[in-house]
């Protein structure tokens, strides 16, 4: 009996996982046909706007006599427009790549796409580019570390060559006095006020550009996690495993907590009834109400299982989210890198000690045994998995160890020619 109810569910997860499988593919033979219309509908739409409001010219301040308010407004239809398209079209080439379907009706929709995009497309590119080279030459200003040598913040060989044979020249009058006198120099120049301020605006901009995209690294998986779990990985989840109660558990701890759980709610019912000083509960009524909360365990641990799998691929999700951000994002990537170290060069040597002391003793510290098992304990509940004290104990034991070597080295490699004061302030704060 027990095997003919085991092959009876075996079925119908089969049965279910086919229909799933079959609403997949479906769905994906249309993913180039629809991504490419959605694509074709935004194009019309840029296409209209130019017809009808700027005399079939490109949605511009110089094709038409329109107020800011007006421009604005037709500048967000064009860029969400172009962001739909540009979308919709990376969906097409990619779900076109992996089925190969030939179309006769797609060139001619791609060459409309392609006529109506191309001018804002190319303007786009060309416009990040000015601005990124603007903002990488003005964010690599001279670095002087202890040493009295100046490099340039990208590290180029050439760049630090010439300075390296200015700054060995040694005369009578300190450098710093000459550095501080080209300062005055500078100040007292026509220029000097034009300057700065498109500095600071320069300056400006990569700053939002690094803080917009340091979010962006946060939220988009995030946002891809819950989205897709909740949407979409949940639900097939939820149908697959069904009502099935032989895979509620997935591992023996919360089979041991569900136990655990159902016989503290069964001394818990005698214990009241004791306090009371009630009539004695009949066995018959103890053990209706232990099958409505085991009922309501078996829901429970149930939701906790198909989160636990869902989390699963959720995560593969937006770890490929991440990727992706990352490998699509080379010039936000060197725009933060240049930022990040402006940030930290602009740090005094006891503020570098400090970080180092807290980041070093957070993770490989006296105290760091204690957060590592909860790190561990709550990433294996996250997933499902059993939290064996076993394999967390033996991570405890070589990985903060790992780490605690890797600082050491970079401490020891790096930190002593990089900046030696704050190597000497590190040194003083830890004895």
């Amino acid at each position: 009996m027990k095997a003919s109810f085991f092959n009876k569910n075996t079925g119908f997860i089969r049965q279910k996982i086919k229909e799933y499988l079959q609403r997949t593919q479906q769905w994906l033979f249309k993913t180039p046909e629809r991504a490419l219309s959605e694509a074709y509908q935004a194009a019309h739409i840029i296409k209209n706007i130019e017809i009808e409001q700027f005399g079939g010219k490109t949605i511009s301040a110089d094709s038409a006599n329109y107020s800011e308010s007006v421009m604005a407004y037709w500048q967000v239809s064009l860029q969400k427009n172009l962001t739909i398209i540009k979308v919709k079209l990376a969906e097409f080439q990619f779900s076109y790549s992996l089925l190969n379907i030939s179309n006769p009706v797609f060139l001619d929709k791609l060459k409309f796409i392609d006529e109506v995009s191309s001018k804002y497309i190319t303007r786009e590119i060309t416009q990040e580019k000015n601005d990124f080279d603007e903002i990488i030459t003005v964010s690599q200003p001279l670095k002087i570390n202890e040493n009295g040598v100046n490099n340039h913040s990208d590290g180029s060989q050439s760049n630090k060559m010439k300075l390296d044979s200015v700054f060995e020249k040694t005369g009578v009058i300190p450098r710093t006095i000459g550095r501080t006198f080209n300062k005055i120099r500078g100040d007292f120049s026509p220029q000097a006020e034009e300057n700065f301020v498109k500095n600071f605006q320069i300056s400006r901009k990569r700053t939002r550009t690094a803080i917009r995209f340091l979010a962006m690294l946060v939220i988009v998986p995030i946002l891809t996690q819950h989205l897709s779990k909740d949407f979409l990985i949940n639900p097939i989840v939820k149908e697959i495993r069904g009502e099935n109660l032989s895979q509620i558990f997935l591992n023996n701890e919360m089979e041991e907590e569900a136990l655990s759980e159902l016989k503290t709610f069964e001394k818990k019912l005698k214990f009241e009834n004791f306090v009371r000083q009630a009539v004695p509960i009949s066995a018959e009524v103890i053990e209706e109400k232990l099958k409505h909360k085991v009922r309501e365990i078996a829901e429970e641990f149930q939701e906790k299982s198909n989160d636990a799998i869902s989390n699963v691929f959720a995560d593969v999700m937006s770890l490929i989210a991440f990727a992706l951000v990352i490998v699509t994002s080379k010039r936000e990537i060197a725009i933060v890198k240049s930022f990040i170290d402006d940030l930290i060069y602009g740090l005094s040597d006891s503020a570098k000690a400090f970080i180092i002391i807290l980041f070093t003793d957070i993770f490989v510290g006296f105290h760091s045994p204690h957060g590592w098992e909860v790190i561990l304990e709550g990433f294996a509940e996250h997933l499902g998995l059993p939290a064996k004290q076993s394999v967390i104990s033996l991570f405890i034991a070589t990985f903060p160890v790992i780490l605690d070597t890797i600082s050491k080295y970079w401490i020891f490699r790096y930190l002593s020619r990089l900046s030696p004061s704050a190597l000497a302030t590190l040194k003083e704060m830890n004895d």
